[in-house]
């Protein structure tokens, strides 16, 4: 959902388009999160396990919290055409930076999920024992960390933003001619015609001035 602006062969497509795809793939993961967080505390209860104690579950509560902001502040500020274009550039900066955060924020909750349940999970022999499955989590860890750098790297590189003329083109009302357009070169050319015949009008009546100066001068000897 982060990428789907940042991805070149959807830079042709609708922004309306993008905007729905965006809001489609972040409410399927706000939907898969919900369900997770029903099932961590139906087994927990189950097996009669503490909840909300460790590091991993605040700041996965406080992540997925945020989430559900974030998306409910997107659909009603960006995706529905209810809130002034003032709003929306003023708010854009914070959605962003709010996204990207949350994105870290999970990524790192993760990270912290498998290592205690490693750590719950391995009795013998123990996780410091570096036995398979602790080295099959591990890499998957480092498989997350790299796909986070990879999509935080893409989501901040201006090369990677959706070009500006994309945007405009797609904004721009139906029969109206874009910059650059044939309509705008035929006008430039006029004026810069226009300018030529002025300067040579001008360059003509000085020469027929000094024309007429030397007769005069020639007539007066």
């Amino acid at each position: 959902a982060i990428i789907v602006y940042r991805l070149p062969w959807t830079w042709k497509c609708s922004k309306l388009l993008m905007k729905f795809i965006h809001a489609g793939l972040n409410t399927i993961a706000m939907v898969l999160a919900i369900v997770s967080m029903v099932a961590v505390f139906d087994f927990h209860n189950a097996k009669n396990i503490p909840n909300m104690y460790s590091l991993h579950s605040w700041i996965g509560l406080t992540a997925v919290i945020f989430y559900s902001l974030q998306l409910f502040l997107g659909f009603a500020v960006f995706l529905l055409p209810l809130a002034p274009v003032h709003l929306r550039v003023a708010l854009m900066p914070i959605h962003v930076y709010s996204g990207l955060t949350i994105f870290a924020t999970v990524i790192a909750t993760a990270l912290m999920g498998i290592t205690e349940k490693l750590i719950f999970a391995l009795k013998n022999p123990a996780y410091s024992a570096s036995p398979p499955e602790a080295t099959l989590v591990n890499c998957l860890g480092l498989l997350l960390v790299i796909f986070g750098s990879l999509i935080l790297w893409m989501a901040s590189r201006p090369h990677w933003k959706r070009p500006p003329a994309e945007n405009a083109k797609i904004l721009r009302p139906i029969g109206a001619t874009p910059e650059g357009t044939e309509v705008e070169s035929t006008m430039t050319n006029s004026s810069n015609a226009d300018k030529s015949d002025l300067r040579g009008n001008t360059e003509a009546a000085r020469k027929q001035n000094i024309k007429f100066d030397e007769a005069g001068q020639r007539s007066t000897m």
